[in-house]
């Protein structure tokens, strides 16, 4: 029965993305949960014959939208009229591709202004929201600053992505310069703004849905962005680029297990997906893969101990923790788990030797 739904969810999902003959319009509780876990519910709902609950699930984000669109507009207007240049990220500029945008849920603002423009920055969105709630700090080492004006979290990026291994960091640097620097326009309800260049933004969504892979667990509705930007982008993305980049990542192996997904279960065309392929090991890597995602299972576990409170024996059982991790994601993507293991180590012993107090 678990496989049957599973098969019924995808179906459903696909039509959402593409307008197929529905299969399947039949739904019973474990698919609605599944769908609301999956981030699906408010684009598949209207394709079913929707029960007063999911009515009130697509009229309670229509309405969301409608707020963080509001927000949405004043920090931008803010931020330019200040001559900072921010690109948005994910949320609204990943909607505007979907058939229908106002289904698709976003329920937060990643604004991108870099690093020379980060806190000037943060601080016209603070004179902006005089009255938001502020969490993050405004620290040269975080990814981001955050604060909640009328119960709408924005993000303020100095990058887009945290890497451990400098190298790592080193080199999508240079990436995230030229992808940020060449962004395109966009048109979203009726405000003109700035999206990463296709090839650099094919990367960071997958990237960002992998990181969540990798740590408190990705959904579908992350490979649905990844496939429509692919379909959309299809003629702009710059495949030698691109296979360089993932290449020297490490995220070669990554991106193929993600292209499978995208083919065979999300409909998107083979001629669509860069550097798709079959192979059986790779097949059984994704068919684990986005089994363990429907069920739930991608959550990397937390110890039940806890952390020591000696400096040195506390890194370690960190480092311990993540290498487990590693572990974990061998069963996906063998290639990459070893690059997470060398990167914990190292990072590990930068950690254990720093004098610097924000490696705390």
């Amino acid at each position: 029965m678990k496989a049957e739904n599973e098969r019924i969810y995808l179906a459903q999902v696909r039509v959402a993305l593409w307008n197929q003959p529905i299969e399947a319009a039949q739904h019973s509780e474990e698919l609605l949960l599944m769908h609301m876990q999956q981030g699906t519910g408010t684009m598949v709902f209207p394709q079913l014959s929707m029960t007063p609950q999911m009515k009130m699930i697509c009229l309670q984000n229509m309405q969301q939208q409608v707020k963080l669109q509001y927000i949405l507009n004043q920090a931008w207007s803010a931020l330019t009229d200040a001559g900072i240049r921010p690109v948005l990220m994910k949320g609204a500029g990943l909607a505007a591709l979907y058939p229908q945008a106002q289904l698709r849920t976003w329920g937060d603002i990643d604004l991108f202004v870099g690093i020379d423009q980060y806190h000037p920055a943060c601080a016209v969105m603070r004179d902006t929201f005089p009255k938001a709630l502020k969490f993050d700090e405004e620290l040269d080492h975080y990814k981001h600053y955050n604060l909640i004006a009328d119960g709408i979290s924005i993000e303020v990026h100095r990058v887009s992505v945290g890497f451990q291994h400098p190298i790592d960091a080193k080199r999508y640097t240079k990436m995230e310069a030229e992808g940020m620097g060449n962004a395109e326009s966009l048109m979203v309800n009726g405000i003109e703004v700035r999206v990463p260049n296709p090839t650099f933004n094919a990367l960071f969504v997958m990237l960002h849905c992998w990181e969540h892979a990798t740590t408190q667990g990705a959904n579908i509705r992350q490979f649905c962005d990844l496939a429509l930007l692919l379909h959309h982008y299809a003629a702009s993305i710059d495949r030698k680029k691109l296979h360089r980049w993932l290449k020297s990542l490490h995220l070669l192996d990554v991106w193929q297990l993600y292209m499978y997904i995208l083919v065979q279960h999300l409909g998107l065309s083979e001629q669509e997906a860069p550097f798709y392929h079959t192979s059986e090991r790779l097949a059984v890597r994704a068919e684990r893969f986005i089994n363990d995602l429907l069920q739930g299972k991608l959550v990397a576990p937390k110890s039940s101990a806890q952390a020591p409170k000696n400096r040195i024996i506390r890194k370690i059982h960190t480092m311990q923790e993540r290498l487990h991790n590693a572990r974990r994601i061998a069963q996906y993507s063998p290639e990459y788990a070893r690059h997470m293991k060398a990167e914990t180590l190292l990072h590990g012993a930068l950690r254990l030797f720093a004098k610097d107090r924000h490696w705390e």
